[in-house]
């Protein structure tokens, strides 16, 4: 599959593995007659003519299919024909619309197209299947992402039947132990619209026990249903400002599935006896009934345990010791995670608010606080403890798991921060030597870049079938167990933890196929729902960067603290502090001096004043042009 550059060269992606082991890095399809015609997305035929060092050179010899046949783009309307410009600048093509395929649009507005008919020569023809409406406004931004990373926005008719025709009648089985005297709780954001997981904890002798219990999905949604194959076919949940496109119908999400507070629900419970210092003691799994106390914010949290918020307190009273002891556990867990090597990110971000119109009218840094840790901890540990009783009975399951990072990566991370000043400790590379450089860099203005840097440097989490551990959390053990709601592997590991408790062997459950929809074998799944993560996690990142620079349009001339978080040839990279938007700043707009490039020091050094920026460094530095096309915002340094 070819991967091409916005400067006319490309990659070719090999999609057979035992193909791609051949090669340390794809191969490289220079401009021009090497692309034989290929565009970005082609599936193509390739000949390798050329190998230097760890870099093979390529030539298409033929499309064998066009990758991309539907285009988000812009209309430019003509006299009997129209042209659709892709927003994409790796698509080499504008598409010829006939006026009577345009759906009506005007010209500027954006559209959805689809190509008809590819040409040897010249541009291909189409037609509009969408006019999505004006690019200024933050819904068509959001629009124009689902449609140019394919994410499935509709359930079908059939589906949606099949959802409102589940038994809602919840009633307790011999399966299912009655847990609705336990004072349980759910607590999530305010706009939080399905509440999938609850917690309460009792004091014990010598410790405490925690109940986490997540809403039974795998009661519902059974393999060789509708539901279910939609389920894996989206693979997860994905989340925009506004606006979330989810893996399952409302009627399940927000309602079946809801543990809303005085209603009885159906869930998975893991039952967890800790010592006083944290430490596991015991963990029993069932399928339960509960019925949660109160729906709880973290704000709310927040306000009861660090600032003893009066009215709150008498409002949630008989819960609120329960809250106290959770922060105690929750203490406890955390300094038991961080003794064992736990590497403990605390990486802010841009939370982008939309009015009632939809459109966006703030951003600001994101807050995590006590009661975000206290669910976090609960979460952490119900996922390692099923992990580890899984593995003991030899599911075929998946694994969160998180590799080793590269030793390289990690040997040029360390010299970046050695750059910075940072007085990197001795022996990189495990866990611990992650945290011990974090701690060197927290509370200062370097912390977001060394915490990004550090991240950049590791691999990235996937899930699989083979338990190798977890490298962030230093966890022997580790899987997704708490929200089957919005990911299919959560779904997955309810179903074999069900069939293990209902006294099948892990071989009698995998002879069955029992997990998956027909026709998927779980190494597959791994691949697959591994991948739709990561297209949801770049939907997301593209939206915000569409909402953010839609955000700044009309602060062109304002002035913001920033910290330098990346020097090149080009110039600079910037954050800013207060709201978490990343810009750049060009070499070309530096005009107080020559400044060259110092590629080992990572920083910019000018000739003739000597002034010096590097990572790490807080600038002050002015909006100067918001390219929403590109989704940047280019600054200069303020004077």
């Amino acid at each position: 599959v070819v991967s091409m550059h916005q400067r006319g060269f490309g990659f070719a992606m090999l999609a057979d593995p035992a193909e791609a082991a051949q090669f340390k890095k794809d191969i490289f399809l220079p401009p021009g007659d090497a692309l034989g015609g290929a565009v970005h997305g082609d599936r193509v035929l390739v000949r390798v003519v050329k190998q230097s060092g760890d870099r093979a050179e390529g030539k298409v010899l033929e499309v064998l299919q066009r990758g991309i046949t539907r285009v988000v783009g812009f209309y430019v309307a003509g006299k009997s024909t129209g042209l659709v410009e892709p927003e994409d600048e790796r698509l080499p093509y504008k598409i010829v619309v006939k006026r009577a395929r345009s759906q009506g649009a005007r010209t500027g507005e954006v559209v959805y197209a689809e190509i008809e008919k590819f040409r040897d020569q010249g541009n291909p023809e189409g037609k509009v299947l969408e006019v999505l409406g004006d690019p200024a406004d933050a819904r068509v931004q959001t629009e124009m992402a689902i449609r140019g990373f394919e994410l499935s926005h509709r359930f079908s008719a059939e589906l949606l039947a099949e959802a409102d025709g589940l038994d809602a009648r919840v009633r307790l089985t011999k399966e299912r132990q009655d847990l609705r005297q336990i004072p349980f709780v759910t607590i999530d954001g305010e706009d939080a619209r399905d509440f999938d997981d609850a917690v309460a904890v009792e004091p014990l002798a010598k410790g405490f026990r925690l109940y986490v219990a997540i809403a039974d999905v795998s009661h519902y949604v059974r393999p060789g249903t509708l539901l279910d194959e939609e389920a894996y076919a989206r693979g997860t949940s994905v989340y925009f400002p506004g606006r979330v496109l989810p893996m399952l119908p409302e009627r399940l999400s927000n309602d079946l599935c809801s543990l809303m507070p005085g209603v009885d629900r159906c869930t998975f419970t893991a039952i967890i006896d800790f010592d006083q210092q944290g430490r596991r003691r015991h963990a029993a799994f069932q399928r339960s009934l509960i019925k949660s106390r109160h729906r709880l914010t973290y704000g709310q949290v927040r306000a009861m345990l660090e600032d003893g918020d009066p009215e709150l307190s008498r409002r949630y009273a008989d819960v609120l010791a329960d809250l106290g002891l959770l922060q105690q556990l929750a203490a406890r867990l955390n300094e038991v995670r961080m003794e064992r090597g736990s590497i403990g990110f605390e990486i802010p971000e841009a939370d982008i608010h939309l009015d009632e119109e939809g459109q966006v009218d703030r951003i600001r840094r994101s807050e995590r606080n006590v009661a975000h840790r206290l669910i976090e901890e609960c979460m952490l540990a119900a996922n390692e403890a099923v992990a580890e009783f899984l593995e003991k009975n030899q599911a075929e399951v998946l694994y969160r798991i998180h590799e080793d990072p590269d030793p390289v990566k990690v040997a040029e991370f360390a010299e970046f921060a050695s750059a910075m000043g940072l007085q990197i400790p001795p022996n990189p590379g495990g866990p611990r030597w992650f945290g011990q450089v974090l701690k060197l860099a927290e509370g200062t203005p370097r912390e977001y870049i060394v915490s990004n840097l550090l991240l950049r440097s590791m691999q990235q989490a996937r899930y699989s079938p083979e338990n190798v551990g977890h490298f962030g959390l230093a966890a022997s053990h580790y899987t997704h167990f708490t929200s089957p709601i919005r990911r299919y592997p959560d779904l997955l590991v309810h179903r074999a933890l069900a069939a293990l408790l209902g006294g099948k062997s892990a071989k009698k459950v995998k002879g069955q196929g029992a997990l998956l929809p027909s026709g998927h074998s779980v190494p597959e799944a791994g691949v697959w729902l591994s991948r739709r993560e990561r297209v949801a996690v770049d939907a997301e990142r593209n939206v915000n960067d569409r909402l953010a620079a839609l955000y700044m349009t009309d602060k062109v001339g304002e002035e913001f603290e920033a910290v330098v978080s990346g020097v090149g040839a080009f110039g600079i990279f910037v954050e800013l502090v207060e709201i978490m938007l990343s810009g750049a700043i060009s070499l070309s707009e530096m005009l107080d001096d020559y400044y060259e490039v110092e590629e080992k020091s990572h920083r910019l050094l000018g000739r003739r004043t000597g002034k010096i920026y590097q990572i790490g460094d807080l600038v002050r530095v002015r909006l100067q042009e918001v390219d929403q096309r590109r989704r940047r915002l280019n600054f200069v340094i303020a004077s």
